[in-house]
C-alpha cells in the first residue's frame, strides 16, 4: 500500500511507502498512476544529476582550456571571439571570488 497527497486538481504530488502528516489517500503499489509517478520522480532525478554533471564538466574544460594555454598548445586568440570574452569573464568572475576558491580547495590561477 502506497499513501499518497494530492494536489486540488486530484494530480499525485507526493508518493510514500508509510503514513505521512497532510496525506489524503492511498493506492495499491502496482496502481499504473503510483507507478508513472515514480517514473516521473526517475526521470526528473535523472535530468538533475545531468545538470549537475554539465555544470561540472563546464568547469573540466574551463580548466583544460587553461592549461591547454599555459602550455601553449593553444592561444586564447585561436578562439572564437565569443568563446574569448566568455573565458575572460569567467576568469575575473573566478579571480574576484579568489577568498570563496580558497575554501572550496582549489589552487588556480587565472586563465590568462
Amino acid at each position: 500500500m502506497l499513501y499518497v497527497k494530492r494536489d486540488t486538481w486530484g494530480n499525485l504530488q507526493q508518493v510514500q511507502a508509510s503514513p505521512f502528516a497532510g496525506m489524503d489517500g492511498e493506492l495499491a503499489a502496482d496502481d499504473q498512476e503510483a507507478l508513472a509517478w515514480f517514473a516521473n520522480q526517475t526521470v526528473e532525478n535523472s535530468l538533475l544529476q545531468l545538470q549537475q554533471s554539465d555544470l561540472d564538466m563546464i568547469r573540466v574544460l574551463e580548466d583544460l582550456i587553461t592549461v591547454l594555454i599555459q602550455k601553449g598548445v593553444v592561444r586564447i586568440t585561436d578562439l572564437p571571439e565569443a568563446a574569448q570574452s566568455k573565458l575572460v569573464g569567467r576568469s575575473k568572475a573566478r579571480d574576484a571570488l579568489g577568498g570563496l576558491n580558497r575554501l572550496i580547495n582549489d589552487d588556480e590561477s587565472g586563465l590568462i
